[in-house]
């Protein structure tokens, strides 16, 4: 059987217009394709937030602290963060992973102790992490996918918290892709013009500093334990045949890392909103792919995948649901066009 064409018959003669359903025709198709199913099912969302700190958040790349990383990880666990809100309004699992955050967490039912460090060193002065922590990152990122797939889960989100790690993303994105530091640089948690300039001046020092380009050795280079962590995750949903959902622009650049290993990832994801953080249409565009929502936001945590999540919901429940013209009893859909 030819899957791809028979997930798009049994849309097309749904009970309407032919692509009328749009983006939601799409990512039905998409979902059907990664489960290789006619009737593809979502079971036990999870949304995963992975926190670590960064030396560069040291030398003034954020205007907030660093000690926000650890206060924000404690704010998830309490429940009291946009990603707990949205989490809990659409019944998907949240879980926050300690991938490298300097601070000792009590312990937690919904807090995974992974740490890999007590946080990145400063890139002004030296690679992020060794090979050998970047490896151990990746690594414990898949262990953490095998024991939610073990559970029953077959769709991922992702997020993220750690201060500096808008200057991580910018300079993977800048080494993996070739663009200027300044088109792959944003505001981050809010940068006003002078802390713009100071952001630039110190990536640009950061990436002037080291001449590495396997994909292994610029993630190890300039990402941080977060990212590391993530692209681990994400290859090894993309093997064990799961969903990924990609939220803004820390994931994306997680995302990006994990494509250099296995280009054919982008085929379990759904990227669920476009992000305000600049750079990251660059990333959507050099991954060839487009997201699913615009609402101008750029908090991270993964909210927009959290909220995007009803989209995907309805999209895999109108193609199992949705009665077909012949099962309504409904004639004429050869005369149907696709609406303008």
């Amino acid at each position: 059987m030819d899957i791809a064409k028979e997930l798009q018959r049994k849309i097309d003669l749904k009970t309407k217009p032919l692509g009328s359903l749009g983006k939601l025709e799409q990512i039905a198709l998409k979902i059907g394709l990664i489960q290789n199913t006619l009737s593809p099912e979502l079971r036990n969302p999870t949304h995963l937030v992975f926190a670590g700190d960064h030396g560069l958040a040291d030398e003034g790349v954020s205007p907030y602290p660093k000690e926000v990383t650890y206060q924000m990880v404690m704010n998830f666990l309490a429940g009291g963060a946009a990603i707990n809100v949205f989490c809990r309004q659409n019944g998907i699992n949240l879980k926050v992973v300690d991938a490298g955050v300097d601070h000792e967490f009590p312990l937690s039912s919904n807090l995974i102790h992974a740490k890999i460090a007590n946080g990145t060193k400063s890139i002004l002065r030296e690679p992020a992490m060794s090979l050998e922590l970047c490896r151990k990152a990746i690594e414990r990122g898949k262990e953490i996918i095998n024991k939610e797939f073990e559970a029953g889960c077959n769709i991922v989100s992702f997020g993220e918290m750690g201060i500096g790690n808008t200057s991580a993303a910018s300079l993977l994105l800048h080494k993996y892709t070739g663009n200027s530091i300044e088109d792959c640089t944003g505001r981050g948690a809010g940068h006003d013009d002078e802390g713009m300039k100071k952001k630039i001046s110190i990536l640009k020092e950061s990436s002037l500093k080291y001449n590495v380009t396997e994909h292994l050795d610029i993630l190890a280079t300039f990402g941080g334990f977060e990212i590391a962590m993530m692209c681990g995750a994400m290859l090894q949903v993309k093997k064990n045949g799961m969903i990924i959902l990609v939220d803004g622009f820390i994931t994306t650049s997680a995302l990006l890392a994990a494509y250099k290993f296995d280009n054919s990832i982008v085929e379990n994801c759904i990227f669920c909103h476009f992000s305000q953080e600049k750079g990251h249409k660059i990333m959507l565009d050099y991954l060839g792919v487009e997201a699913l929502v615009d609402l101008n936001m750029r908090l991270g945590e993964g909210t927009g995948a959290a909220v995007t999540y009803p989209l995907i919901k309805s999209a895999v429940l109108f193609l199992n649901e949705m009665a077909s013209f012949e099962s309504a009893g409904v004639s004429g859909s050869e005369k149907l066009k696709v609406k303008s």
